[in-house]
């Protein structure tokens, strides 16, 4: 059923795509609910938000702002959290920070595909192979002749679930600074050098610092916009259209 909030109409229709968000989120959360109470759940909270987005676009446009620019005002005196804060949080959520064996490598790769056989491929990487053998930078070498090219073949921190098993298995069976033989994935060729390995473990707190402070600074703001929002609905006049 239709609503007005301070005399502006807000048809089932926002509400319903509204809640179809809601619900997608819900189904995520792998709730044990079943199908007709998360509707119910979806459908309430969806109703809710969209009330508070119109009361904060009537607050904007009587002040003549847009939304974002109200939202800016309103939570730009949030202060940065204390590093007593950051410290507990992390010792509160100490087990959210759990990362998996994770490794830092780079490749050269020659794709075998419609337009490199795989014989012309192998030829190409074994004379690829022969370069770096020749002292010649992995770096240098992968921009310059990998398939794949730019930022020397890096790519970066990885854990196992994210590169093929072909890949994977090679990588993972490497030390920090070596440099693989050629081996074949689905893709191609491939010559790997892996730089560096993260054990499984609880993340240190000096490597999630900024996250956390991300995360409560984000969580202050919100709640300074609840609370003006709240102080709006307080006084705003909703009812059914």
């Amino acid at each position: 059923m239709p609503i007005l909030v301070n005399g502006e109409r807000v048809d089932d229709a926002l509400i319903r795509q509204e809640a179809q968000m809601v619900k997608a989120r819900l189904l995520e959360a792998d709730l044990d609910d079943d199908p007709l109470a998360i509707e119910m759940r979806a459908w309430e909270w969806a109703r809710e938000n969209v009330i508070e987005k119109v009361l904060l676009q009537q607050a904007a446009q009587e002040t003549g702002q847009r939304v974002e620019e109200l939202v800016a005002k309103l939570t730009a005196k949030v202060a940065a959290p204390k590093k007593k804060d950051v410290v507990e949080h992390y010792r509160k959520h100490r087990d959210s920070f759990y990362a998996p064996e994770m490794v830092h490598a780079a490749h050269i790769v020659k794709n075998v595909d419609e337009r490199s056989d795989e014989s012309s491929a192998l030829e190409t990487i074994q004379a690829i192979q022969q370069e770096l053998l020749d002292g010649k930078p992995f770096e240098e070498v992968a921009d310059r002749r990998s398939d794949c090219p730019g930022r020397g073949g890096d790519l970066g921190f990885f854990q196992r679930g994210q590169m093929v098993q072909e890949f994977e298995n090679i990588v993972f069976s490497m030390k920090p600074g070596e440099v693989s033989s050629i081996f074949r994935s689905p893709f191609g060729f491939h010559i790997a050098k892996m730089y560096e390995r993260k054990a499984e473990g609880v993340r240190d707190l000096t490597d999630v610092r900024s996250e956390i402070e991300e995360h409560l600074i984000q969580r202050r703001k919100e709640t300074c916009i609840e609370q003006f929002v709240d102080g709006l609905r307080a006084r705003a006049d909703i009812r059914k259209a």
